[in-house]
């Protein structure tokens, strides 16, 4: 079965779109220690987040949504459950503050489900 590279390239087109996206963003935001940077990947099965001082240009805390593992809600659901998980791991380091990029994504489902269930837990930003 040949797959039609009119699709193909409509992939590769957004994905580009989205990276052109990101690099915008990530050159008005920057992370240090007083702020780390949070940073949110959602691929097409889990989310991902990590907590990283670009100053020293280290991962604080990281988390995904593999560690929660509950497979039976979708996956809106499990990106608020893991803003919660990324949360109280951050109060556990004392990070408190934070500048979030949304990795060139827009501020829908599991972005915003993300961020809202974060801020619920106590992060700011």
């Amino acid at each position: 079965m040949k797959i039609s590279s009119k699709k193909t390239k409509q992939a590769k087109v957004k994905r580009l779109k989205r990276i052109t996206r990101h690099n915008r963003i990530r050159s008005k935001i920057f992370g240090s220690a007083k702020r780390p940077r949070m940073s949110f990947f959602r691929s097409n099965l889990n989310n991902y987040v990590q907590i990283i001082n670009d100053e020293k240009g280290i991962t604080l805390i990281s988390a995904s949504d593999k560690e929660l593992k509950t497979k039976k809600i979708n996956k809106t659901e499990r990106a608020g459950k893991l803003g919660e998980l990324i949360a109280k791991k951050a109060k556990d380091k004392k990070v408190v503050k934070v500048v979030f990029d949304r990795g060139g994504y827009r501020y829908t489902g599991r972005v915003k489900a993300f961020a809202d269930a974060t801020r619920v837990a106590g992060l700011k930003f």
